[in-house]
């Protein structure tokens, strides 16, 4: 890559990942993460509620906003993102905001700006951590896989409905179908509903992960002139936890705070946040 990029560990760094469900702060202290936090996302929160709850999350450790050096944002709200930028400034705090400008990748698809900030986010501790050419897999709200070649560049990926999406639809649109428990039965064959729905989400949703995550190594692979064994897996995300989730075909890391060690890994490398202009034409 032939890019030196600046070295630069807080004391304390903040990681705030915004979803579409969940807000997931990391505290950082000298480059290492010392303690999650997760909160519900609510798209419509005001900037005083917003600060009102990171400073509720960071105190369950025992800080505050004010004994923060700096903040990392990676948002698919655009409406938060606007909150924290104003929660940094209202506390003179530095803040880099993930996005195709800032993330020190290239970004080979046809439009670098729509790709979401976690997914890129992503894509740098993927390669950071574990190597290239990588896949990662996030569970969240949506299921993506994203690909990163062999020189780290981004090169795309898949999106899917999540696991809980389609499962909150399944008992929204149906007459007579509950809300279940999250987890796999002992067998596919269920012999009432609540287990016929286990046996149908989760292990679907294993052989949509696994199917689709075989397909994109297979092509990863094909396009970086490497095996697909060479091509590693990551798992990240709010489900990668689940007893289910370990048994995967073809992962080989699980990693639930991958973003938010890319946060981190961003700020290290980038610091100030000045634009990057890396393969984004």
């Amino acid at each position: 890559m032939g890019r030196c990029y600046p070295r630069i560990i807080l004391d304390m760094l903040l990681a705030i990942d915004i979803g579409n469900t969940n807000i997931t702060t990391g505290l950082f202290r000298a480059g290492v993460l010392i303690s999650t936090r997760r909160a519900v996302t609510n798209g419509r929160a005001t900037a005083d509620e917003v600060e009102l709850l990171l400073d509720a999350l960071l105190r369950l450790d025992g800080v505050s906003i004010a004994d923060l050096d700096a903040l990392a944002l990676a948002s698919v709200v655009t409406a938060l993102t606007g909150a924290v930028e104003s929660i940094a400034d209202r506390h003179d705090r530095p803040l880099l905001v993930a996005m195709a400008g800032t993330v020190p990748l290239a970004i080979r698809v046809d439009r670098p700006s729509e790709v979401g900030a976690d997914r890129l986010v992503n894509a740098l501790a993927a390669a950071r951590l574990y190597g290239t050419p990588a896949v990662v897999v996030d569970f969240g709200t949506a299921t993506t896989l994203d690909c990163v070649a062999s020189d780290g560049a981004y090169v795309g990926g898949a999106i899917a409905p999540g696991l809980e999406l389609g499962l909150e639809a399944l008992a929204a649109r149906t007459a007579k179908l509950p809300r279940i428990e999250l987890r796999a039965p002992n067998q596919a064959i269920g012999r009432d509903t609540v287990t016929a729905m286990q046996a149908g989400t989760v292990f679907g949703y294993q052989a949509l992960a696994s199917g689709l995550l075989a397909r994109v190594r297979s092509e990863l692979a094909d396009a970086n002139n490497v095996a697909a064994a060479n091509v590693r897996a990551i798992l990240t995300g709010g489900l990668s936890t689940a007893p289910w989730a370990s048994d995967l075909a073809g992962i080989d890391v699980i990693d639930p705070d991958l973003t938010l060690k890319g946060l981190a890994i961003l700020y290290a490398e980038v610091g100030g946040g000045e634009p990057l202009e890396l393969g984004l034409a």
